[in-house]
């Protein structure tokens, strides 16, 4: 079911880091449709032939105006293929999202499927009654369908060992960087620092001899995934395994943040925000940007209109240990309680995290695929990724990858913004990171259920 959307026009570069990033500061409080053909006919194990199942869908991906043709193309094929499901499509951004859906389940009008980014799994599982994928499809059928499906990715989801997220759109933390700023500083662009020491050292040096910012370290504010990332790669984390303590105050958290604070300090990174750094950074004027990968078609058109070069390496490491790359993006989640729409959603998330789900996902609109087989299949993206190198590194990062930390209870956005306001106050003072760290986790903990 088509229909037309108003009011998606914004900056490029930001609205997809926006969405990629899932920054969503909604609380959760009160206040080729022949390759489509290929999949399996709805009327299985949903409606006959007189009996059709409309499903309502919230995406914020249809409320982002460079979004919308490949989410459309998504939908457009899965009701080809199945003629008895229509899918009533209403966009959403990704700042609403949560409030609407709690808004409409206490109206009785609740979506159907709702694109819901990680990070408020457990608000939505709680909450929201979203429906475990295990209590829907019989246990032969989950099994067959996840077969290829990246086993890191498919964990992105989960909760007390249920899928209640499907992973739809997901991006991880990469470094972009300018090739001809490295050259002009005197640095390799085949050989990207691989540690943020070789960050910094390269960072200050382009900044030396070329008079461009060095790097940027994104995502102090929005959501906390490349905050995650950076603590969980110096060994630490932002809550315990048992989901009960907040851990963003010790010493492995407060050792990244201080490596953080320590690159501004020294003029390796600059003092931007988020959206400037984006515009800069597409105009050539910084050397490296750690941020969302799903901003890759963006900057790859502004390197080709200001003639240099786009390249892409993998999150840097401390010290050689281990890199732990968070996810952003979101999942797809089933709240609807009607059985016979359970199983017509279950057709439409098996198809839009297919082979040729992930296929339009990837090319059409910039995010990865959790069924990595298909980048070297030439029936899907074996020529997309050929001819798009820059997706490699993010590939790559798979076999590491961690998931978003959802923090649980229904504090869990209250207790993100305090660790991204802890960063931001400590990488942009000289206060004492140590004092700052532990004291926005004191403060987090007394928010916990």
């Amino acid at each position: 079911m088509k229909r037309k959307y108003w009011g998606t026009s914004a900056l490029l570069a930001l609205t997809v880091a926006t969405a990629a990033c899932g920054n969503n500061s909604g609380s959760g409080s009160p206040s080729g449709a022949a390759e489509a053909a290929t999949a399996k006919p709805a009327a299985e194990s949903t409606a006959s032939a007189d009996k059709p199942v409309t499903l309502k869908f919230y995406s914020y991906n249809l409320a982002i105006a460079s979004q919308v043709p490949g989410t459309q193309k998504l939908i457009d094929e899965f009701e080809a293929a199945h003629p008895n499901i229509k899918i009533d499509a209403v966009p959403v951004a990704s700042t609403d999202i949560n409030a609407k859906v709690q808004a409409d389940i206490v109206a009785g009008s609740a979506p159907d499927i709702a694109q819901l980014t990680f990070d408020g799994l457990d608000f939505a599982v709680h909450n929201f009654n979203a429906k475990p994928l295990e209590d829907i499809v019989p246990a032969d059928e989950f099994k067959s369908n996840f077969e290829g499906f990246s086993p890191n990715g498919l964990k992105l989801g989960q909760l007390d060992g249920k899928t209640y997220g499907l992973p739809f759109t997901f991006s991880t933390p990469v470094l972009f960087y300018n090739a001809k700023l490295f050259e002009d500083a005197g640095l390799d662009p085949n050989q990207p620092p691989a540690t943020w020491a070789d960050v910094k050292k390269d960072a200050l040096a382009i900044a030396q001899k070329t008079g461009a910012s060095g790097v940027h370290i994104g995502g102090a504010v929005g959501g906390d995934w490349i905050i995650q990332a950076l603590i969980g790669s110096n060994g630490g984390q932002a809550l315990s395994d048992d989901r009960k303590t907040i851990k963003f105050g010790e010493p492995e958290a407060i050792g990244a943040v201080q490596m953080w604070q320590d690159m501004i300090a020294s003029g390796a990174n600059d003092k931007m925000n988020d959206s400037e750094v984006i515009e800069a950074f597409s105009q050539g004027k910084v050397g490296m940007l750690l941020y969302t990968s799903a901003l890759q078609s963006s900057l790859l058109a502004a390197a080709k209109a200001g003639n240099w070069e786009l390249k892409a390496a993998k999150m840097p490491s401390f010290d050689g240990k281990p890199t732990t790359p968070v996810n952003s993006g979101s999942a797809l989640f089933i709240l609807s309680d009607d059985k016979a729409k359970q199983q017509a959603a279950w057709e439409f998330l098996k198809f839009a995290t297919s082979e040729r789900g992930y296929t339009i996902i990837t090319s059409e609109i910039g995010y990865l695929p959790l069924r990595p087989a298909i980048v070297d299949d030439p029936q899907y993206l074996k020529d997309w990724v050929t001819a798009n190198p820059l997706v490699k590194p993010n590939l790559e990062q798979l076999d590491s990858l961690k998931p978003w930390v959802s923090y649980p209870g229904s504090n869990w956005k209250q207790i993100e913004t305090i660790l991204n306001d802890a960063v931001s106050k400590a990488i942009m003072s000289n206060g004492d990171v140590t004092s700052i760290m532990q004291d926005a986790q004191k403060r987090a903990q007394s928010l916990m259920p």
